[in-house]
């Protein structure tokens, strides 16, 4: 009977020892599904200038694959590259900061981030990103931008200071012009963001083969 008694406390507490495992485990399974039904929900619903699905996905790996935590996006449009980003900083115990400058696009998101279960990993703030990204501290690991074309350049040169080495900062709608040159938008717009990117010799610079909508990436260079 003794036997049986230390048996069972001995299970017990070992059910303890292991409870917060099996819980924050099954936290992330079921935050899994929450944001899976979430985009499956709105897989036809993005517009308003959010990325596609290729690219949200790409944003996903680039985050997981490289560990990053201290991320920032300027432009948050309705959420849906935030949405990827945070599902991935879920996983890597990290934290997202996305602006937006409209008010109405600025609400839908956090409604959006609220529906998908990933509020917590998303500080969205309600701000114009020319004067905010000036004021932001860092440093950041991972950066995207995707919001006013012709201030890419402009962004890049304010945040590439409070980068840390192997960084990330990425660009949405990056295009090859017609005459071969790397780096205007398909908008048109004057400011060649590939270019001076490319110019960078701190930086290495591509555009991924694999995304819909032109997705720039430079990685800093470790010293």
């Amino acid at each position: 009977m003794k036997r049986y008694v230390r048996l069972t406390i001995t299970c017990f507490l070992l059910g303890i020892v292991a409870l917060p495992y099996f819980s924050q485990k099954e936290k992330g399974q079921l935050l899994d599904q929450k944001v899976n039904a979430f985009l499956q929900k709105m897989k036809y619903e993005w517009r308003d200038m959010n990325v596609p699905e290729t690219d949200g996905r790409l944003l996903y790996d680039i985050v997981i694959k490289n560990q990053y935590k201290k991320a920032l996006e300027l432009g948050t449009s309705t959420g849906h590259s935030a949405i990827w980003i945070a599902w991935a900083l879920s996983k890597t115990g990290g934290k997202l900061v996305t602006v937006e400058i409209d008010e109405g696009r600025y609400r839908e998101a956090v409604t959006n981030f609220e529906e998908a279960g990933l509020s917590e990993y998303i500080d969205a703030r309600l701000a114009d990103a020319h004067e905010l990204v000036r004021e932001l501290e860092g440093p950041f690991d991972f950066v995207f931008i995707d919001a006013d074309k012709g201030w890419y350049t402009n962004y890049a040169k304010a945040l590439i200071p409070k980068l840390q080495a192997g960084g990330c900062l990425a660009a949405h709608n990056v295009y090859p012009s017609r005459s071969g040159r790397w780096a205007r938008s398909r908008r048109g717009m004057e400011e060649d963001y590939y270019e001076f990117m490319s110019s960078q010799p701190d930086f290495e610079t591509l555009i991924l083969r694999e995304s819909w909508a032109g997705l720039a990436v430079s990685y800093k260079k470790k010293q």
